[in-house]
């Protein structure tokens, strides 16, 4: 009997609300700033909203929170719906608070006319002075008791560009001596003399979120508008505005974050990096924005499975990153082809093989394909590419790999045994030299021979070149964001590292951008998408264990 998944707190709440028949139809938003890339952490929060209307029914809106034309950009409004349908999530409507504008300005004007709302002359400074402390009431603003008439006049003529930036701004008229200070006359609108990407010079006047949120969710008849904990502040204003508008009565419901270990999801932070160059752009693959790790290899599947596995909760907590590593290694062990390839080559000739000859051995693509994955030919030959850690001068207790005397398997073709090796003047190994035995060829073996090692392999003359990109984490303490000091102090200096010459199978020649190869006994790679046909370049996704778990733990 399988065991069915225990609900979280949220779907626990809509299966309420459709049993009580408060909705026929769930409906949720993902509403994204267009002001920088999205991220791991964005990728819980579209999980989370789309997979709620895909249990329940209903859909999700995608509602671009543009109400800062200074910090947003039309490629941040392109990337995120790559982004989101890369994830493999579909919008029921693509929106904007923008389109609400001449709405909200309305709404504003009703406020005004009940009284509600009024406009302050004070600066931002003046305002934050007035505002008192949680224990302190604030003070009212000399501004408050203005007119109605007055308030219009100066509203209209605010939206008519009249006044410059910070001159002005619209409050609603709550309560100074509020316990919750975001309740104390908050600022709905203020003026800003900026192009914005898709109203151009139509408004000089822009709604404050907490204006433009619950109201865009009001106007889309949002049923279950899921923030994240820092807004449970926010969510008394939430409720008043759409009481005193009288709108529909969108509900707020908040859950906790999940930050991740040595990484940083602060957009601010993020666009810092980009800007001074510690990451070549958004989508440096060091970057856990979505288009970073997607060009680092990420499977859409294995971002899924790992917001499934932290769930949703009330409390924040601290999510291990080698936890959204297991995900992806689960899920590319599944799909990815195995392949060789030769990072740190010493070339291995075969004494005892014809010179000039050349056989086809045939390897597994995965052994782990539900349907077997099947075989693809090898190219073999007299002379060989090996990694140089695989043969060690003075072998260490329990070594399997080659030494003198040694014998080994090369993967898929036959048994060798090594019988010395050269150096050059620095005493650096140049050849290893091996015999091997011709009754041991992997599917006929004949030579009841029995060994502990086995080893990877690229003929040298049907060897493709390629520049292989080793990415590791790009911080080297738990939680950088929070670290005293300066978070760019902890940037792991081995988060990148360049190989500009690894020698690869014939086959890795034809690969596409994307594709997910195993690197036999080197870890998961794709080909990134600049690379050329000239010089492939691929990226390493993650190794095949979780050697930060070992180091740890020293």
């Amino acid at each position: 009997m399988i065991e069915e998944k225990s609900q979280n707190f949220i779907e626990e709440i809509i299966e309420e609300d459709l049993k009580n028949h408060k909705y026929t139809q769930i409906i949720t938003r993902f509403p994204p700033e267009p002001n920088g890339y999205l991220h791991i952490g964005h990728a819980s929060s579209i999980c989370l909203n789309f997979g709620l209307t895909k249990k329940f029914g209903g859909y999700t809106n995608l509602r671009f929170d543009d109400t800062n034309p200074v910090t947003e950009e039309t490629e941040y409004v392109e990337s995120i719906k790559e982004d989101v349908k890369w994830l493999g999530f579909e919008w029921g409507n693509e929106l904007y608070a923008s389109d609400y504008f001449e709405t909200l300005y309305k709404y504003a004007i009703q406020l005004i006319q009940e009284g509600l709302a009024y406009v302050d002359d004070s600066s931002s400074e003046e305002i934050a002075s007035l505002k008192g402390t949680p224990t302190e009431p604030g003070k009212n603003s000399p501004f408050r008791d203005r007119s109605v008439e007055e308030n219009l006049e100066f509203f209209t003529k605010m939206k008519a560009g009249v006044f410059p930036d910070g001159t002005k701004t619209l409050r609603a008229k709550i309560d100074m001596a509020h316990p919750n200070m975001l309740m104390r006359d908050p600022v709905l609108y203020r003026i800003k003399h900026a192009h914005h990407h898709r109203t151009g010079d139509k408004w000089c006047i822009y709604p404050m979120y907490d204006f433009a949120h619950g109201q865009s969710d009001s106007i889309e008849n949002v049923t279950h508008s899921i923030c994240t904990l820092e807004f449970v502040p926010h969510r008394e204003l939430y409720d008043w505005l759409i009481e005193k508008l009288r709108i529909f009565p969108s509900k707020q419901y908040e859950f906790a974050r999940r930050n991740l270990t040595y990484t940083i999801t602060s957009k601010r932070k993020l666009l810092q990096l980009v800007n001074e160059k510690f990451v070549d752009g958004w989508d440096d693959p060091r970057m856990t924005t979505i288009s970073g790790m997607r060009r680092r290899g990420f499977t859409p599947e294995s971002i899924r499975d790992f917001c499934e596995r932290i769930g949703v909760a009330k409390r924040e907590n601290l999510v291990d990153m080698g936890l959204l590593e297991f995900c992806v290694r689960d899920h590319l062990n599944k799909i990815a082809q195995r392949r060789m390839a030769v990072l740190d080559p010493v070339k291995l000739i075969l004494i005892n093989y014809p010179e000039g000859q050349v056989e086809e051995v045939m390897s597994e693509n995965n052994p782990e394909e539900e349907n077997a994955g099947g075989v693809r030919p090898l190219f073999f030959s007299r002379e060989l590419w090996i990694e140089r850690e695989d043969f060690m001068e003075v072998p260490a207790k329990k070594w399997f790999r080659l030494a003198p005397g040694a014998i080994v398997r090369l993967k898929s073709a036959y048994i060798v045994k090594c019988e010395g090796f050269k150096k050059d003047d620095k005493g650096n190994i140049t050849e290893v030299h091996c015999s091997y035995i011709p009754e041991s060829k992997s599917g006929s073996d004949t030579s009841g021979m029995h060994v502990k090692g086995t080893i990877h392999w690229i003929s040298v003359p049907h060897a493709g070149i390629a520049e292989v990109r080793l990415y590791d984490r790009l911080f080297n303490v738990e939680n950088p964001a929070v670290d005293d000091g300066d978070f760019r102090t902890h940037i792991n200096p081995d988060s990148l590292r360049i190989i500009k010459k690894a020698y690869i199978e014939a086959s890795l020649k034809e690969a596409t951008a994307g594709e997910k190869f195993q690197f036999i006994r080197k870890g998961y790679f794709t080909l990134d998408k600049y690379s050329t046909p000239e010089l492939p370049v691929f990226n390493r996704t993650v190794t095949l264990k979780d050697t930060w778990a070992k180091e740890s733990k020293k």
